[in-house]
């Protein structure tokens, strides 16, 4: 009677962990525990207005989940990495995109060997390195995005679409991209916060059912269910994105010009001059904020300028975010003859140093150095732009006018 009563409890628990009932198979019709754990549908710590609710007992009518023997789920509960495989298991019949491979921690008789295999050859779960699977280690919330993300093989659109978080800049390198798709694809539920993805925080019970079944959803496997806990990109993106061609103006407050050599790449700072905001008026980017970026040569037909390309934002709260804009391409020059005054022709103007260089062996001013110079790079000598020894063409850039940015990838905020 003891032995009967241990297998009963082990095979509910296997259950409950969501392993795959072929292991099972010869005890379904016999097993009283078993039969009662599939029957159940409501779970007693899982109310119908527990925020998970609807994505628990659906996939339990799936029998993709179950709970224990004494009636409950227990929600809160972490998820290992085994745990998880036997889960994605029993929830996806995907075509295998490799062979399978031996895990060193990973005996044959582990109870969810055949899981872990299942997964693996779909694509879903991977090894650490040494061929090492850490079965009973937690999986993180990050981790189980991944895998969705790459078992049913979805790509971003734009890795943007990862930074719609609070607290993106939590999410590891290694998933950025694939948190991107899984947002995209809507497998992303977060509660009690939306924008709060706690990608390193282990997943629980009730984490990982709602985002498989997200992921069933998004196969069309099972019906959209309605909560306020999924990331709809969809709607953020509408509110909170910088969209392609988008103006930006912007102020240079070191100066009221910049002066630099047709063949000068001058790094810049720029603020944004006033606050760029959607058509309900929230403000996206707000006034003061940051584009970092250089002036690089350009040309436009044969002549040549130099155009500000951007390439960081940094918001008023310090949150850099990478930004594709440019402004247009530059061409006013100015050409200073030898024995011209740079402060007649510059008043309170910025120079690169290669100009500042060039400017002063042509005119021999000694004032060239009491002016603010920034540090840039030219591409050749600068003797070789210096005209006969008698005169330099520069570049004159009016902040003003010169720099406002357009926007020449989307980029998406969070909100």
């Amino acid at each position: 009677m003891l032995n009967i009563r241990r297998f009963q409890t082990t095979t509910a628990l296997l259950l409950a962990l969501g392993m795959g009932a072929g292991a099972i198979a010869p005890f379904i019709a016999t097993t009283p525990v078993m039969a009662q754990t599939q029957a159940q549908r409501q779970f007693t710590d899982v109310s119908s207005n527990y925020w998970a609710s609807q994505f628990i007992s659906s996939l339990a009518q799936r029998n993709i989940i179950a709970g224990f023997p004494d009636g409950t789920f227990r929600p809160n509960e972490p998820v290992t990495r085994a745990q998880y495989a036997a889960m994605v298991r029993k929830a996806f019949n995907q075509t295998t995109i490799r062979n399978s491979t031996r895990f060193v921690d990973v005996s044959t008789d582990f109870w969810a060997a055949t899981a872990i295999d299942d997964a693996y050859r779909m694509g879903f779960l991977s090894g650490y390195p040494n061929n090492v699977f850490e079965p009973n280690q937690n999986i993180p919330r990050a981790q189980v995005l991944v895998s969705l993300a790459n078992g049913l093989n979805y790509q971003a659109s734009t890795i943007a679409s990862a930074n719609v978080y609070g607290d993106s800049g939590s999410i590891p390198s290694y998933a950025t991209a694939s948190i991107a798709a899984a947002t995209e694809q809507q497998l992303v539920v977060n509660y009690p916060n939306v924008q709060a993805l706690r990608p390193n925080q282990t997943a629980t019970r009730a984490d990982v059912a709602a985002f498989i079944y997200q992921a069933l959803a998004s196969q069309n496997q099972v019906a959209a269910v309605q909560s306020p806990y999924i990331v709809q990109l969809r709607s953020t993106t509408a509110q909170s994105s910088i969209t392609t061609g988008t103006t930006i103006a912007v102020d240079y407050t070191d100066g009221d010009q910049i002066v630099l050599l047709p063949d000068e790449t001058l790094p810049l700072t720029l603020q944004v001059a006033e606050a760029v905001t959607n058509r309900q008026g929230q403000v996206l980017i707000p006034r003061n904020s940051q584009v970092i970026g250089e002036l690089r040569p350009a040309t436009v037909g044969s002549q040549q300028g130099s155009q500000f390309v951007a390439q960081t934002l940094v918001l008023a709260n310090g949150r850099r975010l990478d930004l594709q804009a440019q402004s247009t391409v530059i061409t006013t020059t100015e050409t200073i003859r030898r024995g011209a005054s740079i402060g007649e022709v510059f008043a309170g103007a910025v120079l690169g140093s290669g100009a500042a260089a060039a400017i002063g062996s042509v005119t021999g001013d000694d004032e060239v150095q009491t002016w603010e110079v920034l540090t840039g790079t030219v591409a050749g000598a600068i003797g070789g732009l210096v005209l006969g020894r008698e005169r330099v063409e520069v570049i004159s850039v009016n902040p003003a006018s010169d720099l406002t940015l357009t926007v020449s990838q989307t980029l998406v905020l969070a909100e």
